[in-house]
């Protein structure tokens, strides 16, 4: 920066680098009024420059999509900056393909300067050629970590990080390819400050205990492979307090959990069959239920439920004489119009939507395809596994599942690689931190309460359409 800043000599120039969040980490300045008429906008080292505060700019719109972008002073949102035409390119990893960043050149003037473009390109290459650089020094540290921890004939040891995964013979013979990205989804989690252990189930049925550390001076973590004494596989018991409440996302597997809760010989009623019922007799048939003895007593979706019907099933649940399980979906409702309802149970069960549950995937996957297919048929492998544990499967259990039955008509046996998926799931997922999570899921919720209307959901949301569409783009929200 402060190379290119010397050549520019004095030029209305200025040059900005962004983390992948688009927040300014560098700023230089070739001449000093351009350098107080930027500052006195407000960019300075610290600010966000997003899309959806500043709308299309330099800096926010690779960020935002990852290719670069030429922003003239009319293509500007902010008429303060129309006197700018800048240009911006995403800088990203040589050896992880991530993007790290973003350079931005811009000069004073409402047309295209014919330096910008190579100008730019000639910074982002020096850039990646030093992180290229770096990577090599980085990978020697991860080597050279993995060769003393493996000293020891007979360990189970895994490096994994920064684009490279190195294992020993017992850790290859632990692990089946389901385990291998398990292993490193639970090593992604692992913090700097010392060792963490975790415990994971292998494909096997055998239970292990995974010790992770983190590798000095590098983004690696060190894995030692611990079986344990009980390699009996931990299932937790169904619930014993009753009336239970098993709360969930579409397709997280409610009826499952409330089914396994219920036990043998369970009567369901679904809330959903009102509608064709009518409310008289629907009523009139949980009363009945729940007044006799008998068998547990299951009612699904809770939340379509109308107050009215949710009062008379308060009262039914306080003399019910029967186990009785109910199933949700999360929401204000819970806490609205069906507090009532709530405040009668005597237990809850929240389930953990799949996005959030990523190291779970493998192993989920693999179960689905041997269900289907039976065992030994087909594979999903690794890189096949890696990808699908990248989605942010909105339809939890039952979007996989029908994913995996999509694949056993696809082949019939052999190894499932990752073209073989369909291409609605092909893509990989935003960088994973909580902020982009966050947002992710605020934009999801935003669109579905807007039944899918896009204008209205940017309207909620205090943003332009274009804004909108542009970070559904870049977290791939479909």
């Amino acid at each position: 920066m402060e190379q290119v800043n010397r050549e520019l000599d004095g030029a209305p120039a200025l040059l900005f680098l962004a983390d992948p969040s688009a927040c300014i980490v560098d700023a230089r300045y070739a001449n000093r009024s351009v350098h107080q008429e930027i500052t006195g906008l407000g960019m300075t080292v610290g600010v966000r420059a997003g899309e959806d505060q500043l709308g299309t700019n330099a800096l926010g719109t690779p960020a935002a999509t990852g290719r670069d972008v030429l922003v003239r002073g009319s293509d500007h949102v902010l008429p303060a900056f129309s006197a700018f035409t800048c240009y911006g390119h995403p800088v990203v990893h040589p050896v992880t393909r991530r993007l790290e960043g973003v350079l931005s050149i811009g000069c004073r003037s409402p047309e295209e300067h014919p330096l910008l473009r190579p100008l730019a390109r000639r910074v982002v290459q020096d850039i990646e050629d030093r992180l290229q650089r770096d990577t090599s020094h980085v990978q020697r540290l991860l080597v050279a970590a993995f060769q003393t921890a493996a000293r020891r004939r007979g360990r189970a040891v895994m490096v994994i990080g920064q684009g490279l995964v190195l294992s020993t013979p017992p850790a290859l013979d632990l692990l089946q390819p389901a385990d291998h990205e398990n292993v490193r989804a639970r090593a992604q989690t692992t913090s700097s400050a010392g060792e963490t252990v975790q415990r994971l189930t292998l494909g096997s049925g055998r239970t292990v205990r995974l010790r992770c550390r983190r590798i000095d001076g590098t983004e690696g973590v060190l894995v030692h492979i611990v079986p344990d004494q009980d390699t009996s596989p931990h299932e937790p018991g169904p619930g014993t307090a009753w009336p239970l409440l098993i709360v969930g996302e579409p397709g997280s597997g409610r009826t499952t959990a409330a089914r396994r809760a219920a036990g043998f010989g369970a009567r369901t009623l679904d809330a959903a069959d009102v509608l064709g019922q009518g409310e008289p007799a629907w009523a009139k048939t949980v009363g009945a239920l729940l007044q006799t003895d008998g068998p547990a007593v299951i009612i699904e979706n809770l939340h379509l439920l109308s107050e009215q019907l949710g009062m008379l099933l308060t009262r039914c649940l306080r003399v019910a004489r029967r186990a009785v399980v109910l199933t949700s979906s999360p929401g204000d409702h819970l806490d609205g119009v069906h507090a009532p309802v709530v405040a009668e149970c005597a237990a809850r069960q929240d389930l953990v939507p799949l996005r959030r549950r990523r190291h779970e995937i493998p192993a989920l996957a693999q179960k689905m395809l041997t269900d289907i297919k039976g065992p030994g048929r087909l594979r999903l492998t690794s890189e096949t596994l890696h990808v699908l544990a990248d989605q942010p499967w909105p339809g939890n259990l039952s979007e996989l599942r029908r994913v995996v039955r999509t694949l056993t008509e696809v082949r019939s046996a052999g190894d499932i690689i990752p073209s073989d998926l369909p291409v609605s799931h092909r893509g990989t997922a935003p960088p994973a931190s909580p902020f982009l999570q966050a947002e992710r899921e605020i934009i999801v919720a935003a669109i579905d309460a807007a039944g899918g209307n896009k204008v209205q959901a940017a309207r909620a949301l205090g943003m332009s359409r274009s804004t909108l569409y542009n970070r559904m783009r870049a977290l791939r929200i479909h």
